[in-house]
């Protein structure tokens, strides 16, 4: 296994007027070169902060209190600002949620992709031009020249968005880290623009990690999934078993409240309760009031850790969900 990052007990907090928000809780995971790594959970979970801090960009009300980030050996968590900025863009790529709002909306969008080739590269402008119109044109969008004059208010989301991941992907990072890449996108453009992804990141022999609260999405895309609940990993294992034997509660409520094409009969089942108060997060498990499952040791004994329960499957619960027979 060769590692393309590793996150060691990162925890982040945040510094805001109703108190200090426990937003990263000791989040631990290793991905592989050229692997697909699925981070999902509900919104507050942490998923995002973590893309932040692994790029250096978190605010200035963000306090790392421990933790590392290494990538290709380097603690990106200590490095200096001018190693981060050579790092940004070139090695490790960040496409943002909403890409309309990402882009810059005064400038044209080829200005905006010339401008990340050439803030890396010893390319003159010409040659930057046209390796960002070949760029687009992989994006599978029309007529690069003329979108390359377009300001992002006169194009459609989707074209957007493939403008943001050719951005991204433009100097062919090692780690592509994906941040909802597809959410505010219609069903088609999402498969269309997640395999186009895939296969890109496949060809470039990139590692992606992708952050999502799809579940769809994670049977499509992973090779690996951590499940994130309240700032900490509760589940980690290949796709395969995420899906067929989902051990933490909150997991398999997530896989409970999906639908299936498979049975017509089965019921949906939604999730009861509400994500925890980030500000106060008790010592115990931060799913106990929404879980099932729960137990006395539950109640009384502080959060659990992530134990092995089968070959890579990681699950941090005193009384998990048993595998099928």
């Amino acid at each position: 296994m060769v590692e393309a990052l590793r996150v060691e007990n990162l925890r982040v907090r945040f510094e805001t007027a109703a108190g200090e928000v426990k937003a990263l809780n000791g989040i631990s995971f290793v991905q592989e070169e050229e692997q697909i790594f699925c981070l999902v959970g509900e919104s507050g979970a942490g998923k995002s902060t973590l893309a932040l801090a692994i790029m250096g960009l978190l605010p200035e009300s963000a306090k790392v209190l421990e933790g590392r980030i290494l990538f290709r050996g380097v603690d990106l968590l200590r490095a200096s600002p001018e190693y981060m900025r050579n790092l940004r863009g070139k090695d490790i790529s960040l496409v943002f949620q909403d890409a309309r709002a990402a882009l810059n909306p005064v400038q044209p969008v080829g200005v905006q992709l010339e401008e990340a080739i050439l803030a890396h590269t010893g390319m003159t402008q010409h040659e930057a031009n046209n390796m960002a119109q070949e760029i687009l044109r992989e994006m599978g969008l029309p007529d690069p020249r003329r979108i390359m004059g377009q300001y992002p208010f006169n194009l459609s989301g989707g074209m957007c968005q493939r403008v943001m991941l050719a951005i991204a992907l433009a100097l062919r990072p090692r780690l592509l880290i994906a941040d909802e890449p597809t959410s505010n996108l219609d069903v088609t453009l999402q498969a269309e623009i997640l395999q186009r992804l895939k296969r890109l990141c496949r060809e470039l022999h990139s590692a992606i990690l992708l952050i999502t609260h799809d579940m769809g999405v994670v049977a499509h895309m992973a090779d690996q999934v951590a499940v994130m609940y309240a700032g900490t990993v509760v589940e980690s294992a290949k796709t395969i078993p995420i899906f067929k034997e989902s051990r933490h509660p909150y997991t398999w409520a997530l896989l409970q409240a999906l639908p299936r094409l498979d049975d017509s009969r089965k019921r949906l089942q939604p999730l009861r309760g509400n994500p925890p108060d980030m500000v106060n997060l008790p010592e115990q498990c931060p799913f106990l009031p929404r879980c099932l499952k729960a137990i006395s040791r539950c109640r009384f004994d502080r959060r659990p850790s992530l134990e092995e329960m089968g070959l890579d499957h990681h699950v941090a619960c005193y009384n998990p969900v048993l595998p099928n027979p």
